[in-house]
């Protein structure tokens, strides 16, 4: 599985931008997916993640309510739908997938996916 993530830009506070995830190879319909942001100087965390069906997701707190995840199948793409953005939610934003389809509590973790695409950055001017 290859992911492709694009649809970054430069927004001001309280923009909107839609990220997708799209993705080539055998099974990806079947993974969950998980989008994660990396700030400069701080860890990857965690943002959204949805199941394989498109039926459930869950959010870190911190987008809960402003962003939303979701998936075409047919189109083998993740979306990450981002509104009210903040200069906090500055980041390199990147799409993984892991190898199961439902989705655990520890779909938090990047230690959770096999798959990742390469980053688009998301700048959020104040």
């Amino acid at each position: 599985v290859q992911l492709q993530a694009c649809g970054g830009g430069l927004v001001q506070a309280g923009g909107s931008l839609r990220l997708s995830c799209a993705a080539s190879g055998s099974f990806f319909t079947s993974y969950a997916v998980g989008w994660f942001r990396q700030a400069p100087g701080k860890e990857r965390e965690f943002v959204a993640a949805i199941k394989w069906s498109g039926d459930r997701s869950m959010y870190a707190d911190s987008v809960q309510g402003r962003f939303t995840i979701s998936r075409d199948n047919a189109k083998n793409t993740v979306y990450l739908e981002m509104s009210s953005l903040e200069p906090e939610d500055t980041a390199v934003y990147y799409c993984g997938a892991a190898r199961f389809g439902g989705l655990p509590d520890r779909l938090t973790s990047s230690h959770e996916y096999a798959y990742w695409g390469q980053g688009t950055q998301v700048t959020v001017s104040s």
